[in-house]
């Protein structure tokens, strides 16, 4: 595991709110991002870790929250704000056109051009330094079309897209839901490559095998409050199964879960 950086968090999020009309979403939600680590946001079914995220990456605005990135107050208000501080989000769609190859996808939108001409040749190379820099091996080839892409490879791609931007902290939502143990082992090998380069990672999952591998520590949420901040090698997955659940664990999470106030 990367060494921790407790000090220099890449973002820090304090007291943050977010409401859908009467609906209290998150409450008073403290979060942060560390480079050169991993960390899981974990929580069951409703309990705020997407309406965190789109938070984060400007999809949604927060009610209120005080907001650091590289030490610096700023204002998320919509996905270029984020993408311009080099937030990158890896959604569990992956948001990848079938009917294009891998160096069109990971420039759509925001391709490379020479006065009215796309330069092609820049983007082919980035595209392949990029797959290079994490150790990508599984992709035969940059033009090869996404549509004869296995669901691994698809991860691969959207991930590699993600980091091509001078991204600081991507956010995976899923990453290994629905692929198999070949394809779950070199995701999870690529979000380590990313933290080991440096990224601040996080990584939104339901599976404790793969959190407890790849995560250097452990957000719970519980009903839109974090029950507890962890980190892996000072807990267990019992310990972290009991925090999503109840929002304690012995000592550890909530005072009373049954006090908390929806």
């Amino acid at each position: 595991m990367s060494p921790a950086k407790d000090d220099a968090p890449i973002l820090a999020i304090r007291g943050a709110n977010k409401s859908f009309g009467a609906i209290h979403v998150l409450h008073d939600v403290d979060f942060a991002v560390y480079p050169g680590q991993v960390t899981a946001l974990v929580g069951d079914n409703g309990a705020g870790k997407s309406t965190l995220v789109k938070c984060i990456s400007g999809v949604y605005s927060f009610d209120g929250a005080d907001v650091e990135f590289a030490g610096n107050p700023v204002t998320i208000s919509g996905p270029r704000d984020a993408a311009h501080l080099g937030i990158e989000v890896v959604y569990q769609d992956l948001a990848l056109c079938d009917n294009l190859d891998i160096v069109q996808n990971m420039f759509l939108g925001r391709e490379r051009r020479t006065g009215a001409t796309l330069d092609e040749s820049s983007m082919e190379k980035l595209a392949r330094n990029t797959l290079a820099d994490l150790s990508v091996r599984t992709v035969k080839s940059v033009r090869q079309s996404v549509a004869s892409l296995s669901g691994g490879q698809r991860q691969t791609v959207a991930i590699a897209k993600a980091v091509l931007w001078d991204s600081k902290v991507v956010l995976l939502d899923e990453p290994t839901a629905a692929l198999g143990v070949a394809q779950t082992r070199n995701v999870l090998d690529l979000v380590r490559k990313m933290a080991d380069q440096g990224l601040g990672v996080v990584i939104i999952s339901h599976n404790m095998n793969d959190v407890f591998e790849v995560a250097d520590r452990i957000v719970a949420l519980y009903l839109g409050r974090v029950a507890a901040e962890v980190r892996t090698t000072e807990s267990t997955r019992a310990q972290v199964v009991e925090l999503i659940t109840s929002g304690r664990s012995g000592d550890l999470g909530l005072a009373r879960a049954d006090q908390v106030q929806i």
